[in-house]
């Protein structure tokens, strides 16, 4: 799935990150215009939600959208299995196990967070989606959890998951803190530890190590690949999304030209149009275009536009056309 890339580190990988809410199918979509070699992840997809509701609702996408991968939140492993084929079979390029999720209704379901002071626990899981499927199955975790914080706490963790048949690791590098803080607070108030990240692939050298939290800025992802195997960007990649522009030639040394924004546009409009079809509202889709004129000559207008029209009641494209004339074209 990695990309050969022109650099120190010929197997990086750069990937936008799980974001509840945000990054569904429109949205990835969306960023796989602006960037064809960024990894994507879904949002996290419970088991229970695919094994007792509408499984397709949550499964489908756009066969543009690749390499993509499913987050799942679940803690038991016959479950996590089943949901693991079927994302195989569906024909996602990797499978995401959540153990970093801090939120309370993810507690609730023993899964997320909390699952970081039970190891053995994930590794049965992961041993049992290893066994169900043969493309890569992925854990995602903070660097701690309350009080089980200790560095020593953290190696365990990694070891005994890795023993269990897992080669990659995305870390965020915050604690979190199930009691006391939201999950909006676990995003910012926690330190950032990208040094513990760090002494991870010094003593895992064998593994894959991502790192999440915090990363604002391709220079930032560049430096950061210079001692690990792999950055994963997130609410930057939503609020900026023309920050991906660059990806393909900055981390992966594609020399093909990238795309200017009224270029994406044009190719989003046909996409828009098929969308509309089968009964989706406009807002789905132009919600997560509202910040790709960010820092540019009429972005407030843009998104002020969108905001007010792309809500009504038969909403078509021609919002989006009508929102580009706020805007000055730009030339990649």
């Amino acid at each position: 799935m990695n990309i050969k890339k022109i650099n120190d580190n010929p197997s990086a990988t750069f990937a936008v990150a799980p974001m509840l809410d945000w990054t569904d199918r429109h949205c990835r979509f969306f960023h796989r215009l602006i960037s064809r070699r960024a990894l994507l992840y879904t949002e996290m997809v419970t088991t229970g939600a695919l094994i007792h509701g509408d499984h397709h609702r949550f499964l489908q996408f756009n066969q543009a959208e690749h390499p993509l991968a499913l987050q799942l939140g679940g803690s038991n492993p016959r479950e996590l299995a089943i949901c693991a084929k079927m994302a195989e079979d569906y024909g996602y390029d990797e499978v995401n196990l959540n153990v970093g999720c801090p939120s309370d209704r993810v507690q609730n379901g023993r899964f997320g967070a909390c699952l970081m002071i039970e190891p053995e626990r994930v590794a049965d899981c992961v041993a049992a989606m290893c066994r169900a499927v043969n493309i890569p199955v992925t854990v995602k975790s903070r660097i701690g959890v309350d009080e089980h914080d200790s560095y020593p706490e953290l190696v365990h963790f990694i070891a005994t998951i890795a023993g269990a048949g897992c080669k990659t690791f995305i870390v965020h590098a915050r604690k979190a803190w199930l009691s006391g803080l939201s999950p909006k607070q676990n995003r910012d108030v926690p330190p950032l530890r990208y040094d513990i990240v760090y002494q991870l692939k010094q003593d895992f050298p064998q593994l894959e190590i991502i790192l999440n939290g915090g990363v604002t800025s391709l220079d930032q992802a560049e430096d950061m690949l210079q001692q690990l195997d792999g950055v994963m960007v997130g609410r930057e990649a939503y609020h900026n999304p023309y920050l991906l522009v660059e990806v393909d030639r900055r981390i992966f040394g594609d020399t093909a030209a990238g795309i200017s924004r009224q270029e994406i546009i044009a190719r989003l409009i046909p996409y828009i149009h098929e969308q509309l079809k089968t009964e989706v509202r406009l807002n789905s889709v132009a919600r997560h275009i509202l910040g790709l004129f960010h820092g540019q000559p009429g972005a407030r207008s843009w998104r002020r536009y969108l905001s007010e029209h792309a809500c009504r009641p038969g909403a078509d494209e021609s919002v989006i056309l009508n929102a580009l004339t706020f805007t000055a074209p730009d030339v990649y």
